[in-house]
């Protein structure tokens, strides 16, 4: 577990953080921006536990107790023995999760809009923000590998984030709908 008796340190006053490793890198380093990027889709979604209740809360505070595992993965290199790494389990969830949702939901028309009732807008914003987070860690990878778990974990997330915000829109039937070019 992580004990924390301060808050500041002063340590990145000049523009550095440390990595699990005791490393010190720019804060605008990929790894650094990475782990960034999935603090932000871990806030966004916690602020859509406002808006939802019942399972889709419960869900959602799993998820992210999830994100902090992905990052405390991230923040690891690559080779690093005991490092909490993400697994497959942690995606297959997801997956099984995507799939139970689909079943009650509307087929789909037309691309959806962010919006519709509250939690959906919310949960529209989380998987936005998780979509920027996926960006960030693919731009990582690029360059230093990760997890590939870790990887698919984003990919899937933002699809059940998508899932569970059609679920928060009567499962899809006030979804706001794209029309395309009707306001030409």
């Amino acid at each position: 577990m992580v004990k924390l008796t301060k808050i500041y340190t002063r340590g990145g006053d000049g523009g550095m953080t440390s990595i699990v490793t005791g490393e010190r890198r720019p804060k605008h380093d990929l790894r650094i921006a990475a782990n960034g990027a999935v603090d932000e889709a871990s806030s966004s979604i916690g602020v859509a536990r406002l808006h939802v209740d019942g399972q889709a809360n419960a869900a959602l505070a799993r998820i992210q107790n999830d994100l902090f595992d992905l990052g405390a993965d991230i923040s690891t290199p690559d080779g690093l023995d005991g490092a909490l790494r993400v697994v497959d389990a942690q995606v297959d969830r997801l997956e099984g999760e995507i799939d139970a949702l689909n079943l009650a939901l509307a087929p789909l028309n037309s691309f959806v809009l962010p919006g519709g009732s509250p939690g959906a807008a919310h949960l529209h914003l989380a998987r936005a923000l998780t979509r920027r987070a996926e960006r960030a860690a693919t731009a990582l990878n690029a360059v230093e590998p990760l997890n590939p778990p870790a990887l698919k974990y984003l990919n899937r997330l933002s699809d059940l984030l998508f899932q569970m915000a059609r679920q928060a829109n009567g499962n899809g039937a006030t979804d706001v709908l794209w029309v395309p070019g009707a306001n030409r």
